[in-house]
C-alpha cells in the first residue's frame, strides 16, 4: 500500500517508528543500511581528461604549431638548432598545462572546502527529544519538524500540520505555494497533499512528518537534480582575461609574422627570422595569467570566509568591489539580535491587566524553555523570558495557531487555559481563548474593546489616540514595540476543527472583537562595530538604505544611534511605498539618508529593481523565504548565516556567518582589494614583457646576437615571476582603498592606464637594464658590433645570462613598485606582506640555480657571471623603484 494512503498509525507501524522518533542506535543502523541522505553529483569530467584539455586551448594550439614548424625545420635543415627550440616550446606547453591544471584544481578545491561551511541541519525528534542533525544523517523513520523557510531534507509523510504550505518548484516548476494536509490521500504519490518532497521549501506554517525515502530514492533524486550549495563558474573578470589573453596572443602572432617578412626583406635567413617570430610570440603571451587570476579569486574568497563572509561563487568576489548601495535589514544585522523586553504598558497599573499582558506574551509564543535554555526566535525568547520572570510558568493546551507572516504582521493562537487564567470570574471551568500579538497597525483594528480597571471597555478614538501616543513614546526610545490582545471563545459545545486545517479557524472569526491589553517594548542593542563600518561606507561612496519591518520611529532612533542618519532622513512607510509610482520612488531615492519602515520582504525586489535601473550596483540582505526574490535580483544577495532560512542561504551569493553588517563592509573592502591586487600582478607580469620583446627587436633590426633566448624568457614567465605575482594577490587592502568611490562596472581591467604603466614606463626601464647587462658583458670580452657569436660561445652565454639577470633584478624592484598604484610602499609597510619576501627568495634562488648550477646552465643555455655584474645591475632596480615612487607622489598631488 502506498504511504500516502495510510493513516498516521499505519505510517508509524509501516516504517517501524513512533511519535517519539527513532533511538540513536536504530538511526545509526538505518544510516548504515540506507546510506547518507545525499543526491549524488553527476559524474565529473575525469582529471585526466581535464588535464589533456590544457593542451588544446588557443594558446597551446599556437605553441604546438610553433613546435611543429621547429621540428619540421630540424628535419629539413638539421644542425640549425631547431630541435632544441622545438623541444623547448613543447616544454613550455607542458609546463603551462601542469601549472594551469594545478592552479585550477587548487581553486576548485578551495571552493569545495567552502561547502563544509554551509551545513544543512534538520530538526528531528529522536528518543522523544527534539534535536538538530545534519541533513545527510536523516534516515527513513525519522520524525522531522518543518517550519517556515526550511528546505525539506527527504521525502516525508505529514502527520501533523499547522497552516503548512510548500513551494514545489524544484520538482514541478510551479512556484505557487501548495497547502498541505495530513489525512490519507488515495491519488498518485506525486500529487498527494500529505507528502513533503525532498528539495521543496516550506513557505508558511509548520508541521511534523515521518521520513520514508532519502537520497537517490527520493523523487528529487530520481530526476537527478543536482543542488550544490556552492557553485564555481567562469566569472566576467576571468572571461575578460581569456579574451584579453587571446587578443594579446593574436597581436603577438601578427607581430611575429610581420617581423618575419621584414627580416626576409632585409636579407636575414629563413631560420633566423623564424626564431625571431617564435620568440616574439612566446615573449608576448602571458601564459600563466588566467590560472593566477583564478587562484587569486579563490584565495580572496577564502580570506573572506575567515572574516565570516562566505562567498559562494568567484563571480561575487569581483562584484563586491563595485557595490554602490547596500539595502540592509535592521534587526540582527545592524543590531545584535539579542532582544530584551524593557518596558510594558497597560492603561493602568492594575495587576490583572499586567498579568494578562504577560500571559498573552507567554502563550502567544513559539519559543521554549528547555533544559535551562531559551530556544526560538530572539523576539519570542525575550517575551517568554519577560513573562516567566513576572508570572512564572503557565500550563495551557494549544489547540491551534495562525502563524505570523510578514503580510499580516501578527500571530494568533487558540489555547484551552486552566481555571486561574480567567481574568474576571476566576471560574474553575476551562475556557478557550485566542491570543494575538503583532504590530500595532495590524492588531488595533481587530480590537473593539480595551481592558481598563479589570473591565472590558468599548474602544473609541480617544482611547486609540492614547494607545498610539504610548506606542510612539516607546518607539522614540529605539524600542521595537509589539501590541497584545485576546478574545474569549464561547465554550465549545461540539467538536470543531481547531487543529490548523484550512477553513476551520476562519469559521470561528478568532481575530474579531478582540480586547486590547497593552504594549511591550523590546530593545535590540546596536552592534558596537557598526558605527565605524557605516563611516567606512560613507567614505567609500557607498549609500546605505535601511529596510525594516519595524516602525519608522524605532528605525530612525536606531539609525541616529549608529550614525546612519545625521540630518532629517527620507522616511518611507511600507503602506505609502505600495501606493507610490516608480517615478515618485525614484525622486525619494535621490536623498542621501533613506529609511524604509514597515516594509514587507516581498516588496524588497521592487526597491532593488528600481535601484538597478538607476545604474546602482546593489547588495541586499535577507533571511526569510520572501526575501529570496530580492536576494536573487540583487547584484549581491546576502543571507544571514545564523538566522537565515535555508531558502535565503541557497538563493544568496554571500552568507554572513555572524549576521553582522560590519562583515559586509569588510567583504566589500576585500572585494575591492582582490580586484586591485589582480591589477597589481597583471601590471607586474606585463612589465617584464617589454625587456623580453626589445632584445628580439634589437636582434632583428641591428644585426646583433640574440640577447635573450626563448628558454630564458620562459624562465621568467613560468618560473621567477610566478610566486611574486601570487604574493601580490595576497596584498592587504590599502588604507585609501575605502576612501575611493566604487569602481565603475564598465571599467576595463586591462585599460590604457594600466598598460601604459607596464609597457611605457616600468617596462622600458627593465629593457634598458637588460640590454645594458648584455652589452656590458660583450664589450668586456672585446666583442665588435655586427659580429655574430655561436650559441655555445661562453662570452655569448654570459651576455644572455647578464640580460636575464637584469630582468630578474629589476623585477624584484618592480614587485615592490606594483604593491600599490597611489600610496608609497613605505606608507603601506615595507615588510607587511611576508609572502612577498618568500616569493623574492624563491626568485633569487631559482636565478642562482640558472646562473651557477651546471643543470641550470644546461637547461637555459647560461654561463656563470661575476658577482660584480649583479652590483652593476642593482642601480637600475633602484632607478625603477625611485621613478615609480616619484610617479605616485605626483599622482597624490605631492602628499
Amino acid at each position: 500500500m502506498k504511504i500516502n494512503n495510510l493513516t498516521k498509525e499505519e505510517v508509524f507501524r509501516n516504517l517501524v517508528t513512533s511519535e517519539n522518533g527513532l533511538s540513536e542506535e536504530e538511526a545509526k543502523k538505518r544510516l548504515s543500511e540506507f546510506g547518507a541522505n545525499e543526491i549524488k553529483e553527476a559524474k565529473k569530467t575525469p582529471l585526466s581528461v581535464r588535464f589533456l584539455k590544457q593542451f588544446t586551448h588557443f594558446l597551446a594550439v599556437l605553441l604546438w604549431i610553433g613546435a611543429g614548424l621547429a621540428l619540421l625545420s630540424e628535419y629539413l635543415h638539421p644542425g640549425e638548432g631547431m630541435l632544441t627550440l622545438g623541444l623547448a616550446i613543447i616544454g613550455v606547453i607542458f609546463i603551462n598545462a601542469i601549472f594551469t591544471f594545478i592552479q585550477e584544481y587548487r581553486a576548485e578545491q578551495s571552493i569545495e572546502k567552502l561547502k563544509l561551511l554551509l551545513p544543512f541541519y534538520v530538526k528531528t525528534i529522536r528518543e522523544g527529544k527534539q534535536t538538530e542533525i545534519p541533513a545527510r544523517e536523516v534516515v527513513p523513520g525519522d520524525v522531522i519538524i518543518l517550519s517556515e523557510g526550511d528546505k525539506v531534507p527527504a521525502d516525508s509523510r505529514l502527520i501533523e500540520i499547522t497552516y503548512l504550505t510548500v513551494n514545489n518548484a524544484p520538482l514541478t516548476g510551479e512556484s505557487e505555494p501548495v497547502p498541505l494536509q495530513h489525512e490519507p490521500y488515495s491519488g498518485e504519490l506525486i500529487e498527494s497533499r500529505n507528502i513533503a518532497f525532498a528539495g521543496t521549501t516550506v513557505m508558511s506554517g509548520s508541521g511534523k512528518a515521518v521520513v520514508f525515502a532519502t537520497g537517490m530514492r527520493t523523487e528529487f533524486g530520481r530526476i537527478a537534480h543536482l543542488t550544490s550549495a556552492v557553485e564555481a563558474g567562469l566569472s566576467p573578470l576571468q572571461k575578460e582575461i581569456v579574451k584579453a589573453t587571446r587578443i594579446i596572443a593574436f597581436l603577438a602572432a601578427v607581430m611575429g609574422v610581420i617581423f618575419f617578412f621584414i627580416g626576409q626583406i632585409i636579407g636575414r635567413s629563413f631560420w633566423e627570422n623564424f626564431i625571431f617570430a617564435v620568440g616574439i610570440i612566446v615573449a608576448n603571451v602571458p601564459e600563466g595569467l588566467l590560472p593566477t587570476v583564478t587562484l587569486s579569486l579563490a584565495m580572496g574568497s577564502q580570506r573572506m570566509a575567515k572574516k565570516k563572509a562566505l562567498i559562494k561563487t568567484l563571480t561575487s568576489v569581483e562584484t563586491l568591489g563595485s557595490v554602490t548601495v547596500i539595502c540592509t535589514d535592521k534587526t540582527g544585522t545592524l543590531t545584535q539580535n539579542r532582544m530584551e523586553a524593557k518596558e510594558a504598558w497597560t492603561f493602568d497599573d492594575n495587576q490583572t491587566a499586567v498579568d494578562l499582558l504577560m500571559k498573552t506574551a507567554f502563550l502567544c509564543n513559539n519559543a521554549k524553555f528547555i533544559e535551562g535554555q531559551y530556544k526560538g526566535d530572539p523576539t519570542e525568547t525575550a517575551l517568554l523570558r519577560y513573562a516567566r520572570e513576572n508570572i512564572g510558568d503557565l500550563k495551557a493546551e494549544r489547540i491551534s495557531e495562525i502563524p505570523f507572516d510578514s503580510e499580516r504582521k501578527r500571530m494568533t493562537v487558540v489555547c484551552k487555559v486552566e481555571d486561574d487564567i480567567h481574568p474576571f470570574t476566576h471560574s474553575p471551568i476551562h475556557r478557550v481563548f485566542s491570543f494575538t500579538k503583532g504590530a500595532l497597525e495590524s492588531v488595533l483594528p481587530l480590537c473593539n474593546y480595551v481592558l481598563i480597571n479589570d473591565k472590558k471597555m468599548p474602544i473609541d478614538e480617544k482611547l486609540k489616540e492614547k494607545i498610539i501616543n504610548a506606542y510612539h513614546l516607546l518607539m522614540d526610545k529605539g524600542l521595537r514595540v509589539l501590541s497584545f490582545a485576546y478574545r474569549e471563545i464561547t465554550p465549545l459545545s461540539s467538536p470543531l476543527n481547531l487543529r490548523g486545517e484550512r477553513g476551520g479557524l476562519k469559521d470561528l472569526s478568532l481575530e474579531a472583537n478582540m480586547v486590547f491589553v497593552g504594549l511591550i517594548g523590546l530593545e535590540d542593542p546596536p552592534r558596537p562595530e557598526v558605527p565605524e563600518a557605516i563611516k567606512k561606507c560613507h567614505e567609500a561612496g557607498i549609500r546605505i538604505i535601511m529596510i525594516t519591518g519595524d516602525g519608522s520611529r524605532t528605525a530612525v532612533a536606531i539609525a541616529r544611534e549608529i550614525g546612519l542618519v545625521k540630518e532629517n532622513p527620507t522616511v518611507i512607510e511600507g503602506r505609502d511605498f505600495i501606493k507610490m509610482s516608480d517615478r515618485e520612488f525614484r525622486k525619494k531615492l535621490a536623498g542621501t539618508e533613506i529609511i524604509i519602515a514597515r516594509m514587507t520582504p516581498k516588496h524588497k525586489m521592487r526597491v532593488v529593481s528600481i535601484l538597478k535601473e538607476e545604474g546602482e550596483r546593489v547588495a541586499v540582505t535577507g533571511d526569510g523565504v520572501n526575501d529570496a526574490p530580492a536576494l536573487k535580483k540583487a547584484d549581491i544577495g546576502i543571507a544571514m548565516g545564523i538566522t537565515g532560512t535555508d531558502v535565503a542561504k541557497e538563493t544568496a551569493d554571500m552568507i554572513l556567518l555572524d549576521d553582522n553588517f560590519a562583515t559586509i563592509v569588510n567583504a566589500i573592502e576585500e572585494g575591492r582589494a582582490v580586484y586591485e591586487n589582480i591589477r597589481k600582478f597583471i601590471s607586474y607580469i606585463f612589465s617584464s614583457n617589454i625587456p623580453e620583446i626589445i632584445p628580439y627587436l634589437a636582434y632583428a633590426l641591428f644585426r646583433i646576437p640574440l640577447p635573450l633566448t626563448i628558454m630564458q624568457i620562459l624562465a621568467v614567465d613560468l618560473g621567477t615571476d610566478m610566486l611574486p605575482a601570487l604574493a601580490l594577490g595576497a596584498e592587504k587592502p590599502t588604507a585609501g582603498l575605502m576612501k575611493q568611490p566604487p569602481r565603475d562596472p564598465k571599467e576595463r581591467l586591462l585599460n590604457f592606464k594600466l598598460l601604459s604603466r607596464a609597457y611605457l614606463f616600468l617596462g622600458p626601464i627593465e629593457a634598458a637594464a637588460a640590454l645594458f647587462g648584455f652589452f656590458y658583458v660583450l664589450n668586456s670580452g672585446d666583442w665588435k658590433w655586427g659580429e655574430m657569436l655561436p650559441s655555445n660561445n661562453i662570452l655569448y652565454m654570459q651576455a644572455t645570462t647578464a640580460c636575464l639577470t637584469a630582468i630578474i633584478v629589476t623585477q624584484i624592484a618592480n614587485v615592490f613598485a606594483c604593491r600599490s598604484f597611489r600610496e608609497s610602499v613605505f606608507s603601506i609597510g615595507f615588510f607587511s606582506n611576508k609572502l612577498l619576501f618568500v616569493g623574492i627568495a624563491f626568485e633569487i634562488t631559482l636565478q642562482l640555480f640558472i646562473v651557477y648550477h651546471p643543470w641550470g646552465n644546461a637547461i637555459f643555455a647560461t654561463s656563470p657571471i661575476a658577482a660584480q655584474m649583479w652590483l652593476v645591475l642593482i642601480p637600475f632596480a633602484v632607478l625603477l623603484f625611485a621613478a615609480e615612487e616619484a610617479r605616485k607622489l605626483i599622482v597624490r598631488g605631492g602628499k
